[in-house]
């Protein structure tokens, strides 16, 4: 099953650079572009931290994938 989810879109609406979002939740800029390509599946931690980052339940960012 796959993870997908919403960052770009988000990070788009903040006027946040990949940058700018991996240090406000401590991570590089890497695993911000490996998450919105969906090569990445965040930790718990991570999702909590983007959660409060776009202030959006975690369910509203991160959603299984139909797998197909």
């Amino acid at each position: 099953m796959e993870v997908k989810n919403r960052l770009k879109e988000l990070r788009a609406r903040s006027n946040l650079t990949q940058k700018d979002l991996s240090e406000k939740v401590g991570v590089t800029r890497q695993t911000i572009v490996s998450l919105e390509k969906g090569t990445y599946v965040p930790s718990l931690l991570l999702a909590m931290n983007i959660s409060e980052v776009f202030q959006e339940p975690i369910e509203k960012i991160f959603y299984k994938g139909d797998g197909k």
